[in-house]
């Protein structure tokens, strides 16, 4: 493995958890390029099919070949099957795609979350295809050791959608605040059998308002 593909996984936050019949994915919009802020505005989650969202963490090209990859092939999967794929199949999906890859890895850490005839669910996917399904809360990237601080402390079972959201923005505000590679707005995804709803909480304007 390069030395230098550690690095290469630095340089954001996102975050998952479950709630009472839905699943919340959000990520701050900070991209670098070791010391340089390269953009304020990077977009780390992508709405993959109906009811599953994709976050990313990692190289920038890497995360948009792989989003446009598996979205496709979940609009293939529902043409095969005539049905739709679940949460489980796409980390499925994108495990054997970059297994397959490994010895020219995609630099990438992967949350895939939706919500499926079993309900409301989240997956963790590496670099090199290892797939493990989160109960509960996960945070990847370089702030994610801060975002866990509040996860592990706040997080419990059958929270209501508004306190699911609000913790996550408190998780990826204290990230922000100590990881250098981690800023700017957050964008929040919430899903549930109804709905895949994305909107951008303004940290700026907000945050204070907020008491987060």
């Amino acid at each position: 493995m390069p030395e230098a593909y550690p690095e290469t996984m630095k340089g954001t936050t996102t975050v998952g958890l479950t709630f009472e019949g839905g699943v919340v994915l959000a990520t701050e919009k900070r991209a670098t390029m070791g010391y340089l802020v390269a953009s304020k505005k990077a977009k780390k989650v992508y709405k993959i099919a109906d009811r599953i969202g994709m976050t990313t963490a990692g190289g920038v090209g890497d995360a948009q070949q792989l989003a446009r990859i598996i979205t496709v092939e979940a609009s293939l999967y529902q043409v095969r099957r005539g049905r739709k794929i679940t949460v489980a199949a796409v980390s499925t999906l994108l495990s054997n795609y970059l297994n397959g890859n490994r010895y020219y890895p995609y630099y990438v850490q992967l949350l895939v979350g939706g919500v499926d005839e079993s309900g409301p669910s989240i997956y963790s996917v590496d670099a090199l295809g290892g797939a493990s399904k989160e109960e509960e809360i996960v945070a990847t990237g370089s702030g994610s050791p801060m975002a866990y601080g509040v996860l592990e402390d706040r997080y419990r079972p059958k929270m209501a959608e508004k306190e699911a959201v609000d913790m996550a923005i408190r998780a990826l505000v204290a990230a922000m605040r100590r990881d250098i590679a981690s800023g700017e707005d957050i964008n929040v995804v919430v899903i549930t059998k109804d709905k895949y709803h994305e909107f951008t909480y303004a940290v700026k304007k907000e945050a204070a308002a907020a008491g987060v």
